[in-house]
């Protein structure tokens, strides 16, 4: 979505009545898309302990492949109705949508505690949180136009979910740390992207409640691309499991 031309140097007009300059705007929607990415990060994480705690919760998801199957469509078809219905649905109704999201990635992503020793999650999420916080930090304040790295990123993706698909298949363990590596390379380019694309947006000027919309369209696709970092950097570093 190009609100902005990032080769467009003119500063876009205060809003709001002139009130409120472009800077005091980025800073506000750049919170927003921190604070309300971090909370994603917190259901999840919560949700994912409190369903490992309970050997019945785990049964019930992870022992019905319905269940499993029917979390994991509705999720894609969650991020693919939330961006699409933005317009139709008040901010609201999209950053609720957007922490159910949450709650269902915490959900199937509570084997991880019975696969990976608590350690290994643990460094790996802090390996993880410097990485993105270091690509995000670069993505918000790079000069450079990363919109041509962002398109190769979305190319890859395909190509790694293509590649993914048939790993299940061919169970290549060769293949399977080739993904892995190619995954984090992946993610950190799209930690930067988003944050750029992100940035862009939050200093055009837009109506209040579009902006508000996008900060949390721009939390989901942060908080996405740190869930998946984390998930492949869990691969190459968990060598312990339980």
């Amino acid at each position: 979505m190009d609100y902005y031309n990032s080769n467009q140097q003119q500063t876009p007009p205060p809003i709001y009545g002139g009130t409120r300059t472009v800077t005091q705007q980025l800073s506000d929607v750049m919170k927003k898309v921190y604070v309300r990415m971090f909370l994603g990060l917190l259901i999840s994480g919560f949700v994912a302990v409190g369903i490992a705690s309970s050997e019945s919760a785990m049964y019930f998801i992870f022992g019905h492949s319905w269940v499993y199957w029917g979390m994991f469509i509705g999720m894609i078809v969650m991020a693919i109705a939330i961006p699409t219905a933005m317009n139709r649905m008040s901010s609201t109704a999209i950053m609720m949508l957007f922490f159910l999201f949450s709650a269902l990635m915490g959900a199937s992503m509570a084997s991880i505690f019975w696969v990976y020793e608590l350690g290994t999650i643990a460094y790996t999420f802090f390996i993880t949180a410097g990485v993105f916080g270091a690509m995000s930090v670069y993505g918000y304040f790079t000069k450079s136009n990363l919109a041509r790295m962002g398109t190769y990123c979305v190319m890859a993706l395909f190509g790694l979910i293509i590649a993914s698909v048939v790993n299940i298949f061919v169970a290549s363990s060769t293949l399977d740390w080739i993904i892995s590596i190619a995954g984090v390379l992946l993610f950190v380019g799209l930690t930067a992207w988003d944050t750029q694309q992100m940035k862009q947006i939050a200093a055009a000027n837009l109506a209040p409640e579009l902006t508000d919309k996008l900060a949390t369209m721009g939390a989901m696709n942060l908080y996405l691309d740190f869930i998946n970092l984390f998930l492949f950097l869990l691969r190459i570093f968990g060598g312990n499991r339980n």
